[in-house]
């Protein structure tokens, strides 16, 4: 037997022990600022407190969470530094995603200022801030703004979702094929009763499905029914696959939307529901959920040596 054909037949151990996570949706603010905060308002008493890369680490603490990808909850143009700044200081931050306005007359200097900074990896466009996606996908000088930002090899979050920002969802992913595309909360969007609107929805999605640029976060599972959350997987499983079995294991990824989910849950319990949900699947599938599928979409940067890496 030649040495080639040794080693095709060698037989190697799987791979064992914890897989790391990447957490792909996590907010970051200080109400404590001189400034303030846009969000959560003062009367949120659960959430209307610091949120920073110590506490994230605090309540993460024995998980297996090695890294986090901050999404921005403010549409203040300097919180994007401001967030930039904080993330410098602590390296479980791998990315973040910012606030930019596409089509705006000062979005190439602005998006060229902050993505000057490796961890600057994409902005958020979608149901959110006064703004409407579907709206917007109407300007030319719009859809311009998204084609920079494919052009610096960035990515795009989505925001809210709700039917109409699926189907919008569509027209950006023909509109700029080049732009990787994430749907946040996909878990918790409402989807419509009437049999002829979910059917749209469900042809809309597997539309995302086929686009080999778009992601999909799961994110936002965890629903508040009759005044009762309910942390069994069972009871959100029927949704999870349905999401599974559109989008596949190539293209879903683990968010916590920590701290805007606190009011439902510990973080522990939050990502209990994800963690039961794959436990079922193979190792190579838990791997692309937990941290390989968000490797692809934001390009995020390996900060420290717990944080996993793909190598040739």
């Amino acid at each position: 037997m030649g040495l080639a054909a040794g080693l095709v037949a060698l037989d190697l151990p799987a791979e064992t022990g914890p897989i790391p996570i990447i957490d792909t949706h996590i907010h970051l603010f200080d109400p404590r600022r001189p400034q303030g905060v846009p969000w959560p308002d003062k009367t949120d008493r659960i959430r209307y407190q610091p949120a920073l890369p110590d506490r994230y680490r605090t309540v993460t603490r024995g998980l297996g969470v090695v890294g986090a990808v901050e999404i921005e909850c403010s549409p203040w143009l300097e919180d994007n530094q401001w967030v930039l700044d904080i993330a410098a200081k602590d390296n479980i931050i791998v990315g973040t995603v910012g606030n930019l306005e596409p089509g705006k007359p000062d979005f190439r200097r602005n998006l060229d200022r902050f993505h000057r900074n490796p961890l600057f990896r994409g902005i958020r466009c979608g149901n959110l801030w006064e703004r409407m996606l579907s709206k917007d996908m109407n300007h030319p000088e719009f859809i311009a703004g998204l084609k920079m930002l494919a052009e610096a090899d960035l990515a795009m979050d989505s925001a809210n979702p709700d039917p109409a920002l699926i189907a919008t969802l569509v027209r950006v992913a023909d509109k700029v094929p080049g732009l990787r595309l994430v749907v946040d909360h996909l878990p918790g969007m409402d989807f419509p009763t009437d049999p002829q609107a979910l059917k749209q929805v469900d042809a809309d999605l597997k539309e995302l499905a086929a686009r080999p640029n778009v992601f999909v976060k799961v994110s936002a599972v965890l629903r508040n029914v009759n005044g009762k959350v309910r942390y069994d997987v069972d009871f959100y499983r029927a949704r999870l696959d349905e999401i599974w079995g559109i989008f596949g294991e190539d293209k879903l990824m683990y968010g916590s939307d920590w701290p805007n989910s606190d009011p439902l849950g510990s973080y522990a319990q939050v990502l209990g529901v994800a963690r039961a949900y794959v436990s079922g699947k193979s190792r190579a599938s838990q791997e692309k959920f937990f941290w390989k599928n968000s490797l692809r979409a934001y390009r995020w940067v390996k900060r420290n040596s717990q944080q996993p890496a793909v190598t040739a």
